[in-house]
């Protein structure tokens, strides 16, 4: 399990982003200030960092730099602002990417994706088979029997939530709450009904006899 390095002062970003992270797979380490994450970093390795630059006690270019001195930890910078000098600051120290607020969660999975490509970091246990299917982590894609099943970013997030949890019985609140966006947007108790409908006749044999998502009656459901 790779080990992700969470700089965020604004505590309902974070947990957002440490729940959706660790859904991926992440053992997310959350520090809510430079001095904290300092730290970290002088103890532990990281595979990985998200650091927003503005934080309240210096900014997120001394975190990268500390982390840099240490080995080649990718690096993507959380900025509220997009002005090009700090773009510009964060990519010459050594960062990897950039994410400008508000942004979605598909796309900086997306772009974590896409760095750890250019690290060499994904290896085949991104690649995960299920009953026929198979989801490619690292590509962000889902086959069904070799042929590419094309998804929507919330049908994709809730297949990642319920597989990530194999065996276990998620609850529709518990899968209500893994859809949430760090935009704000929330999806309600009727559209996740809708989007399992969906998402079971993408991939499932016989939807109406589903054998990869299965419905623990009166609780949630199951892969």
């Amino acid at each position: 399990m790779m080990k992700l390095l969470l700089v965020e002062d604004d505590e309902a970003i974070a947990v957002g982003l440490e729940y959706s992270l660790s859904q991926e797979g992440f053992e997310v380490i959350t520090c809510y200030n430079a001095a904290s994450a300092m730290e970290r970093i002088a103890s532990e390795y990281f595979d990985f960092a998200i650091i927003d630059i503005s934080l309240p006690d210096g900014n997120g270019f001394d975190v990268c730099k500390k982390l840099k001195e240490k080995g080649d930890t990718p690096v993507i910078f959380l900025t509220a602002r997009d002005d090009e000098g700090s773009v510009v600051m964060g990519l010459d120290i050594g960062a990897d990417d950039y994410i400008t607020k508000p942004f979605r969660l598909r796309e900086l999975h997306s772009r974590i994706r896409a760095v750890l490509r250019r690290a060499n970091k994904l290896s085949e246990d991104h690649i995960i088979n299920i009953g026929g299917l198979t989801v490619n982590l690292a590509e962000g894609k889902v086959k069904k029997n070799g042929r590419e099943v094309f998804l929507t970013a919330l049908e994709y997030r809730l297949l990642l939530t319920l597989i990530s949890n194999r065996g276990q019985v998620l609850t529709r609140d518990q899968l209500l709450q893994s859809i949430w966006d760090v935009s704000g947007d929330f999806v309600n108790d009727n559209t996740l009904t809708v989007y399992i409908k969906r998402l079971r006749e993408k991939i499932e044999d016989d939807p109406q006899n589903p054998t990869i998502i299965k419905t623990v009656r009166g609780i949630g459901y199951r892969v």
